[in-house]
């Protein structure tokens, strides 16, 4: 069977990695695609290296244009996916790839986005370990699927197996990320500029404001499960914009629990991802390199245990806007659809 498919947002970053990818996937074909201001221009005047797709015009989006499709990707800027879902009720599966309907709180939501609150979908990331098992078993079926936060997804895979195995302390989690612009999206922004970017690094969201914050903690809480959750999940986030074009290296660290030995402790992350195709725990010594994910669906992670400090350290590797936003809404929905769940996905980076 081939799906038909939408793309809304489609003129954008993520909804660009969004058709790369699908324009490959021997099971959907791409209908439509839609924008806001550059609705009616033609979709390779926006995105050119989707030579495949130069036959697509962007049409404007709205409800009516998005119906009538077996799958509807939403690539829009956080807060306005909800004012479709409604809508759409009649599509058999819809992925957004906003914030709109992640977080299961509405106080967390309220706190660190503001405006109405959308119930929670299932949450796109197969892999995170959970009680009882993994997201992916959550996913199998889905009809509304909430694609991750880049950054949110790769810090709550580093952490999660530690969670769920009982072997580090959650209360004091510090998490430093190394992020490309484009995870900020393709709108002129100052501090976007290459003239701000080029030669600098620059912190954002410091001091526990970032708006991922709560999806890590409510992924870490997944992890734990309900028997014993833990007191507190606390979490110190501090991205830092450098001058990548794509890419996330993330480092982040947690107190090793008492008791806990060495071999304990890798042995939950093993444990966790042994058997996963596109996370991959690397050999003891060995850490990653943005250059090594880019253009793949693939998070690398390197651990190391610092007795010295008493911590677990995982340092990781994503591309954001493949495993960190459009592959992982990609992967989740060959996992609905009951379609093999690598299909039209690679581990495979670019290199040099």
């Amino acid at each position: 069977m081939t799906y038909s498919v939408a793309v809304s947002g489609a003129s954008g970053y993520a909804g660009g990695e969004i058709l790369r990818l699908l324009a490959a996937h021997p099971d959907t074909e791409i209908r439509t695609v839609t924008a806001h201001s550059n609705a009616g221009q033609p979709l390779i005047e926006h995105q050119p290296h989707l030579r495949s797709l130069a036959h697509l015009t962007l049409q404007d989006t709205t409800p009516e244009v998005l119906a009538g499709h077996d799958i509807v990707f939403l690539a829009l800027p956080h807060g306005q996916s909800a004012q479709y879902t409604d809508a759409l009720g009649d599509t058999p599966l819809v992925i957004d790839a906003g914030a709109d309907h992640r977080l299961t709180s509405p106080e967390a939501w309220g706190a660190f986005y503001g405006g109405e609150f959308s119930a929670p979908w299932a949450y796109g990331v197969p892999e995170l370990p959970v009680a009882g098992g993994k997201q992916r078993q959550n996913l199998i079926g889905a009809s509304r699927i909430a694609a991750p936060g880049c950054n949110a997804s790769i810090v709550s895979l580093s952490l999660a197996p530690g969670v769920a195995a009982g072997v580090i302390e959650p209360s004091d989690i510090v998490t430093v990320l190394a992020v490309g612009p484009s995870g900020a999206g393709k709108s002129l922004k100052p501090n976007l500029l290459a003239s701000e970017v080029l030669g600098s690094a620059n912190p954002y969201g410091v001091g526990g404001g970032h708006r991922h914050i709560p999806e890590i903690r409510q992924a870490l809480l997944a992890a734990a499960g309900t028997d014993a959750p833990p007191a507190h999940i606390g979490i110190s986030f501090t991205p830092v914009l450098v001058p990548m074009a794509r890419g996330i290296l993330a480092t982040s660290t947690a107190p090793i629990a008492a008791g806990v030995s060495d071999s304990r402790i890798r042995d939950a992350w093993e444990a966790a991802y042994g058997d996963e195709t596109f996370v991959q725990l690397l050999p003891e010594g060995q850490f990653p390199r943005t250059a090594d994910v880019l253009g793949a669906n693939t998070a690398l992670l390197g651990l190391a245990i610092d007795r010295n400090a008493n911590r677990v350290v995982v340092v990781a590797a994503v591309d954001n806007l493949v495993k960190g936003t459009a592959g992982a809404a990609v992967q989740s929905m060959n996992i609905a659809l009951g379609l093999p769940e690598a299909t039209g996905l690679s581990v495979n980076g670019v290199a040099p």
